[in-house]
């Protein structure tokens, strides 16, 4: 399993996966607020969210273990290592509670409202939201500045 995630075609696949973590986690987060807000659109897209919400984790799962061979290779940048670790987590917490949210809201029929807890649990969810798209903001800048200080740096002694 190691093997298969340190290189495609000499590519690390790290570098190829956690583009789609950066798009996918925001992703679903957009759509669990517009889930939260809108009981119309839960009804409508929710199904989708939630499958978007699991590939969104599972690509942060395998962007952690692909990472974790490529540091074998280039070493590990802390911050990135340390942020990246917690970012599956997040994911995959995100993940469950758009689940359980549409679980429950898709049972509300569509002339009624939603009771009190569900709006409740629709204001976590924003939150919740708003918190994964900020771990990934930082998770991802860690990991750019981790590859392109370097870079910079060198590039400025140079010219």
């Amino acid at each position: 399993m190691s093997a298969f995630l340190d290189t495609i075609g000499g590519i690390p696949v790290h570098a190829l996966v956690v583009h789609a973590a950066v798009v996918l986690v925001p992703l679903t987060a957009l759509g669990a607020i517009l889930m939260a807000v809108r009981p119309d659109f839960s009804r409508r897209f929710g199904t989708l969210v939630v499958i978007v919400g699991f590939v969104a984790a599972a690509s942060c799962v395998v962007a952690k273990e692909s990472g974790e061979q490529l540091a074998r290779h280039v070493g590990s940048p802390q911050p990135h290592v340390d942020l990246g670790d917690v970012m599956p987590l997040v994911a995959g917490g995100l993940f469950l509670l758009v689940l359980v949210f549409w679980l429950f809201d898709r049972g509300i029929p569509a002339n009624k409202s939603r009771p009190m807890w569900l709006i409740l649990l629709a204001g976590v969810v924003v939150i919740a939201s708003l918190a994964a798209v900020y771990w990934t903001f930082r998770v991802g800048d860690s990991g750019a500045r981790a590859v392109w200080e370097p870079i910079m740096s060198n590039a400025q002694k140079a010219g």
